[in-house]
């Protein structure tokens, strides 16, 4: 692994550098190992790293304890795939570093695969892009919004209209509620509703208590001066500022994630539209690192979250 050591302050700043750095797919097994395991295998079967045998080919290992073969991918995102790790790695590259995403389409005609596996990829990478491992401490301002996804009603055909689909009405379009703490993280959340039962017990679980928040007039929210401190500005007539109170920061995201869905993904199903809040969040929250230290935690996550089968990907849904 001695060109691993050597490249350990690669910044990958662009997808030339990627592409340079991993050449074959005998360095990215090696890199993934490394970032995986470090110099100390563990058997994904039994998780065990007492005594682990490598086998000449440098791919595969076995483990003493539970006597059973693995590979660097058990236990992983990349598992069961037949796809090569450079594929991966640049997939994934480029959904964590565009700006608004990249299309199954346009990814397939990338690294020359089907839309349909390109689509499974892109699926399995969100997966690694969960927020859950983006935390709000509480130290600044945290604002909270809830914005709908489903389209404009006055955009629709005659015969597709809905009707008393304005304002706050969730009966054509699906509500995600966002936290986002000023200079630092976002969390979001798909939620059923946006009553009050539904949305504060989230807000607790995620925000410590006492923390300062702010929030828009939505009735949902009262009551959260019981455990927070709380102010809010009043959309209804037009107020968007209120001393240091406001949503802005908030809404500037929906805005990259809209973005996202308007201009590259066009139609996202109930099913997988978290999936697609997540991957803006990780963008978001890693906004001030660099690409290597982002590919780095892409990796991170992907270590030991078991295979994501295509069957589970698209039971009750369909693949948009």
């Amino acid at each position: 692994m001695g060109n691993i050591k050597e490249q350990k302050g690669k910044n990958f700043e662009s997808l030339l550098e990627l592409l340079e750095f991993f050449k074959d797919e005998k360095t990215c097994i090696e890199y993934y190992q490394q970032k995986r395991w470090g110099n100390n295998p563990v058997c994904p079967h039994c998780n065990n790293s007492k005594k682990i045998y490598k086998f000449s080919d440098g791919k595969r290992f076995k483990c003493a304890k539970c006597r059973s073969q693995f590979t660097v991918r058990v236990g992983t995102i990349f598992e069961d795939s037949k796809v090569p790790l450079k594929k991966w790695f640049i997939a994934a590259y480029l959904i964590i570093n565009h700006k608004k995403g990249i299309s199954s389409h346009q990814l397939g005609r990338d690294i020359k695969v089907t839309q349909k596996t390109a689509w499974f990829i892109l699926h399995r990478i969100r997966t690694a892009l969960d927020n859950g491992g983006f935390e709000i401490t509480g130290k600044e301002v945290i604002e909270i919004d809830e914005t709908f996804v489903g389209g404009k009603n006055k955009n629709r055909h005659k015969d597709k209209k809905v009707k008393n689909s304005q304002g706050r009405s969730y009966k054509d379009k699906t509500p995600i509620l966002g936290m986002l703490e000023r200079g630092g993280n976002v969390k979001v959340k798909k939620i059923k509703n946006t009553k009050r039962r539904i949305i504060q017990p989230i807000i607790e679980k995620t925000i410590p208590l006492g923390s300062n928040i702010v929030t828009d007039e939505w009735w949902a929210y009262r009551r959260l001066y019981e455990k927070y401190g709380h102010e809010f500005v009043n959309h209804a007539i037009k107020q968007y500022v209120n001393g240091e109170a406001h949503t802005n920061n908030i809404e500037c995201f929906w805005s990259l994630f809209k973005r996202s869905i308007i201009g590259i993904y066009h139609n996202v199903t109930y099913k997988h539209l978290e999936g697609y809040a997540d991957e803006s969040a990780f963008r978001y929250n890693t906004r001030k690192i660099n690409g290597e230290q982002r590919v780095s935690l892409f990796f991170k996550n992907t270590a030991n979250m078991g295979k994501l089968s295509y069957k589970n990907l698209v039971e009750n849904g369909d693949n948009r």
